[in-house]
């Protein structure tokens, strides 16, 4: 407890006394680092899925089909995480640890049970909703939005987890640690496209 007490103390210490430009360094550009990472994601899938023969175009048309809905599970996302981060920080710099702890807390459980339920909803209203965004076009691009999307919804609880705890793990002072997890996960998504779409089909 002692030792938590410290480092929060250390950290605003550090956030209060140092130069602009050495905390934009700091803290800034491995949050842009994340956010272009985060960019990547969508492009070498596409990248792979093209190079497939037995997907080719029609896999393409499905990923691109899907990408909106990824899109609205990480607005979700970074409005519970940013909003948390500010919040943190605002409290770390009045010395209101409690209140951090507490926004943390509620930003855990609001990402948790706001990606269920989003989860739920894609798998029950998963037709209407890729027809919404233009999956009918041919059988083929439709077969292969239904099966991308069942897998993506199974997976959204887990993306906007990551998405939700990252800037929070910023304003807590570790943004390198933030920055790492997400290159780690880019690097695993990059090993395993080729696996799972070439080797699994």
């Amino acid at each position: 407890m002692e030792r938590n007490e410290t480092m929060e103390t250390e950290t605003n210490h550090y956030l209060g006394s140092e130069r602009i430009g050495k905390l934009m360094s700091r803290y800034a550009v491995p949050c842009i680092i994340s956010l272009l990472v985060g960019a990547l994601y969508n492009i070498v899938d596409q990248i792979f899925i093209a190079n497939a023969s037995y997907l080719g175009s029609f896999g393409n048309a499905a990923n691109t089909v899907v990408f909106p809905l990824t899109v609205i599970a990480l607005a979700i996302a970074v409005m519970i995480g940013d909003g948390c981060c500010a919040f943190v920080s605002l409290s770390l710099g009045r010395r209101e640890a409690g209140n951090a702890k507490k926004s943390v807390g509620n930003s855990v459980v609001l990402v948790v049970v706001g990606s269920l339920f989003l989860c739920a909803v894609y798998l029950i209203f998963a037709r209407p909703i890729i027809t919404l965004f233009g999956a009918t076009v041919n059988a083929e691009t439709f077969r292969y939005s239904q099966e991308y999307f069942f897998w993506i919804s199974l997976g959204v609880p887990f993306y906007m987890f990551g998405q939700a705890m990252n800037p929070i793990i910023r304003a807590d002072g570790s943004p390198k640690f933030a920055m790492v997890s997400t290159l780690l996960g880019a690097v695993i998504n990059v090993i395993l496209d080729p696996i799972f779409i070439y080797l699994f089909r």
